[in-house]
């Protein structure tokens, strides 16, 4: 993975930091971008910590429109981890209260109440598929939400690219090539990526090497997003990087 480029445009994260929380409409507008985009870790998280499909819905629900509604979050968003306000760590630690405090309420308050607070992409039964899917061994739920959020990243840079092709109507291209940014394929077999795509093997070398290049910086993007722009973010942005993919080995 290369290093990140000079400098990244501010990121959701900080606009919410600038703000101490949803004050503003681009605040609350990236608040709940984040949420929306990382909302299985947690669900997960709550389905490991024993909570029913029904009942870990609920409460992320619960969870997002407290945040969104800036219910608890104080003034300093960043206090939740030592090297200051990486998302990740704000999200685990506040989510992890929220579980405390929702099983003191429990027996005062109707489960859930019904609340909708986000409109998330799939279902409960999406999300309920995925988890039967994801590495259940002895890892705690806490290492195993950083794999979530890891393959959550993954997913998003995947899916930004993706569009990107399609706008460009390059679609065909992007389906035909995308096996190439799994770690263990063969990058030379251009021939016959080639003769799908009735293109030259070495236009197909250039492809698929801007290809790969496109999904670098979209993963970058991704997590520099979920941390603060500050004047060492380049470093911030490679180090939670590290770690993330340091969770899927």
């Amino acid at each position: 993975m290369p290093a990140p480029s000079p400098r990244f445009a501010t990121t959701r994260w900080s606009v919410v930091l600038t703000a101490g929380g949803a004050q503003t409409p681009a605040a609350r507008e990236a608040l709940e971008t984040l949420c929306r985009s990382y909302w299985f870790p947690l669900y997960a998280f709550a389905r490991r910590k024993g909570r029913t499909a029904e009942a870990a819905e609920d409460s992320v629900q619960e969870f997002f429109g407290r945040l969104l509604a800036k219910e608890g979050l104080g003034a300093g968003l960043g206090a939740a981890d030592p090297e200051r306000g990486r998302f990740r760590s704000f999200l685990l630690s506040s989510f992890q209260n929220h579980l405390i405090n929702e099983a003191a309420e429990a027996s005062a308050q109707k489960r859930g109440g019904g609340r909708k607070i986000l409109s998330l992409s799939g279902s409960p039964e999406d999300a309920e598929a995925r988890l039967e899917h994801a590495i259940s061994h002895e890892e705690t739920p806490e290492r195993l939400f950083d794999r979530d959020w890891a393959l959550s990243l993954l997913e998003k840079a995947l899916k930004s690219v993706r569009q990107a092709y399609e706008d460009r109507g390059r679609g065909e291209l992007f389906e035909v090539l995308k096996d190439v940014l799994l770690p263990a394929t063969d990058l030379s077999n251009h021939a016959e990526r080639g003769e799908a795509l009735g293109m030259r093997p070495g236009a197909v070398k250039v492809a698929v090497h801007r290809l790969r290049a496109r999904y670098r910086e979209a993963l970058l993007a991704a997590v520099a997003d979920t941390v603060p722009d500050e004047p060492d973010l380049d470093e911030r942005v490679q180090g939670e990087l590290e770690r993330l993919l340091a969770a899927l080995s």
